[in-house]
């Protein structure tokens, strides 16, 4: 179970992070820095995605045993 509170906290660190830069990407004034907040969200975008694939692996293997 200890597991499953650790990946579903990454998975809302992850989460907040992504809407934090997506953000800061809408306020930013130069392309160059818009760019770099776009790909941050993208990035906790994707690791999100990979946390909750874990989280459902993680299910997957609880019901079997």
């Amino acid at each position: 179970m200890a597991d499953d509170d650790d990946t579903q906290e990454l998975i809302e660190e992850q989460h907040q992070l992504r809407r934090a830069e997506e953000a800061r990407a809408r306020r930013s004034d130069l392309e160059a820095e818009e760019h770099t907040h776009e790909r941050r969200a993208e990035k906790a975008a994707y690791l999100e995605e990979k946390l909750e694939e874990r989280a459902e692996s993680e299910e997957r293997v609880e019901d079997e045993a």
